[in-house]
């Protein structure tokens, strides 16, 4: 184990562990958020859901809950996504003003088909010119607010835009930037190439670098920040199921060894309290366990739960049934071997789908459609 690395700094905000969780779509919202917090001593970043500017200057309902923070919750941290410079710097001021956040990260990191074919995800840093507006916009309406962004290392390997973009991110006042090692035609497939993240360190000496891609374990994050001298990392689907990850997180920054192996009777009852905490947030006990449901599998990964269970467990549609199902299991078994691996989506190479003529220039400062703009992420 390394010493204690330095302190994080993004802005104003000190992060010691220098550990972020990632923002997933319906994944870390406020009860996730407050899981990871609890198990990692209030320690690390943690940040909302992405939430898409168009919708955030509507006033969206949904939008507007997604936003809300537990008094607990310090620095508050929400992650954007916006494709059109005016909007992006719209909503930032509307953050500032309003006091809804005390961080503000900027999403340039979604694969999906459906957000790349209209330019916007992981395939707008490709324009440059577009790219610098945005960055422009939201730096200037932030006000004293660090803004950072998270990016994915380009479109495939021979349209990398990973270094270009992070000269932009400086030049424009970005506080930090998050690199996926993997390209948007890698999705979440193959291996996440850390040496990218080395490279985008030796590239932007002035501001902090966080690496993101394959940390499934707290020996991961070590040796990620070992081996490319990254600031910090940011983990995501590695803590699916798995929110005590950050109690192991800050045991290694700390150099300590005591990670935890939770049983399945451990695991079970946080399982509930996770459920629990969804319904108390939603407002309807059988609505937050059946938004629980997804989180099922991720759990119970590894332990010997057989077919008909898992699946009465993931059409439980009350805190009862979920916990009288749970109790029905061996709930004495040990935390699996190999459990620690890898977890969530892991699609491999896909062809990237883009909007005709978007590589003919790369710094052509195309409008892109407010289609681009949907209510999903990745990165």
């Amino acid at each position: 184990m390394p010493t204690t690395p330095s302190p994080l700094r993004i802005g104003p905000h000190t992060v010691q562990p220098p550990v972020i969780l990632a923002p997933m779509a319906g994944i870390t919202n406020a009860p996730f958020r407050t899981l990871c917090r609890e198990f990692s001593g209030g320690k690390g970043l943690f940040v909302s859901e992405m939430i898409t500017t168009r919708a955030l200057v509507e006033r969206n309902e949904k939008t507007m809950q997604l936003v809300h923070f537990d008094e607990s919750e310090k620095p508050r941290s929400i992650q954007l996504y916006g494709v059109d410079p005016a909007t992006v710097g719209k909503a930032v001021r509307m953050i500032a003003e309003e006091d809804l956040a005390d961080h503000i990260d900027l999403n340039f990191g979604c694969p999906v088909p459906k957000v790349t074919r209209k330019g916007g995800g992981s395939a707008l840093p490709y324009k440059r010119n577009l790219l610098r507006a945005i960055l422009r916009e939201a730096v200037s309406g932030a006000g004293e607010l660090p803004v950072t962004m998270k990016m994915r290392k380009g479109i495939d390997d021979d349209h990398l835009t990973y270094l270009d973009a992070g000269r932009i991110a400086v030049e424009e006042g970005v506080t930090a930037i998050a690199l996926h090692g993997r390209t948007a035609a890698q999705h979440y497939g193959g291996t996440a190439d850390w040496d990218a993240i080395a490279r985008l360190k030796e590239h932007v000496p002035e501001i902090p670098v966080l690496g993101n891609g394959d940390i499934w374990s707290a020996e991961d994050a070590v040796r990620m920040v070992r081996e490319t001298g990254c600031d910090g990392v940011v983990v995501g689907r590695g803590c699916l199921g798995r929110p005590w990850l950050f109690a192991d997180l800050v045991a290694a920054f700390e150099g300590r060894d005591d990670y935890r192996r939770p049983t399945l009777r451990e695991v079970a009852d946080i399982m509930v309290r996770h459920a629990t905490l969804l319904g108390e947030w939603i407002g309807d006990e059988s609505r937050g366990v059946i938004d629980f449901r997804k989180h099922v599998a991720w759990y119970l990964k590894g332990f010997s739960v057989g077919s008909e269970m898992r699946k009465r467990l993931a059409i439980t549609s009350s805190l009862a049934e979920l916990r009288a199902g749970l109790d029905e299991l061996d709930l004495d078994q040990p935390w699996p071997t190999g459990a620690d691996g890898p977890r969530g989506r892991t699609s491999g190479n896909n062809r990237v789908v883009l909007p005709d003529g978007w590589l003919k220039d790369p710094y052509d400062c195309a409008g892109v459609s407010e289609d681009a703009e949907l209510d999903t992420s990745g990165g």
